[in-house]
């Protein structure tokens, strides 16, 4: 059975800003631009029933849509860097998504995830990378930004046995519900000028 986690995705816009951050960097092994994306809850290995109830509980989610924008760079492993990432902004919408996955996983019979969330985006894997030379590249690019993009949908990603980065499979797709502000707005249509 594949590893199973869920995400969210990246679009391509905000994708291709994210590749212009490769490079640079000794001892990087670069994330493929069609596998960026934000782990909101890995699961691992599960057999085919538990990946079944999964899907039927995730489908069951009812939140809506959010604005997220990239923003920043870091790494992980102070001492010895394992990976580099660009940051996400943190709305509370995130969150409260991310905790109800995770709440579901643990009522399903999963163990708790024992990581912190911490919303980013892997650019790339370090092997050996000299810490002044993380350091240094994170220095260049510091003031990374995308613009702001509407997330309108969580999925359910498998990867096959390999090193990390993927490839990964979209297995479900579980939409979001449009802000009810933005759906009134719609119903209504815009406001017309006064004469």
């Amino acid at each position: 059975m594949p590893r199973l986690f869920t995400a969210l995705e990246i679009p391509r816009n905000a994708a291709m800003s994210l590749s212009l951050l490769r490079g640079g960097l000794p001892g990087a092994r670069w994330i493929d631009v069609e596998n960026y994306h934000i782990t909101l809850r890995f699961i691992g290995d599960v057999d085919g029933r538990t990946a079944d109830e999964i899907v039927e509980r995730l489908d069951r989610i009812e939140r809506p849509e959010f604005q997220l924008q990239l923003t920043g760079t870091g790494a992980f492993g102070s001492k010895k860097p394992h990976s580099v990432w660009a940051g996400v902004t943190t709305p509370p919408e995130l969150f409260q998504l991310q905790a109800e996955i995770e709440r579901i996983c643990q009522r399903i019979g999963l163990p708790s995830d024992p990581r912190k969330f911490t919303p980013h985006v892997t650019l790339a894997r370090l092997r050996s990378t000299p810490v002044d030379e993380v350091v240094r590249y994170l220095t260049g690019r510091g003031g990374f930004m995308t613009q702001p993009f509407t997330v309108s949908r969580f999925v359910l990603l498998s990867s096959r046995d390999s090193v990390g980065g993927g490839p990964y499979l979209t297995e479900e797709v579980f939409p979001l519900h449009e802000a009810p502000a933005k759906r009134a707005m719609m119903e209504v249509g815009p406001e017309l000028p006064r004469l």
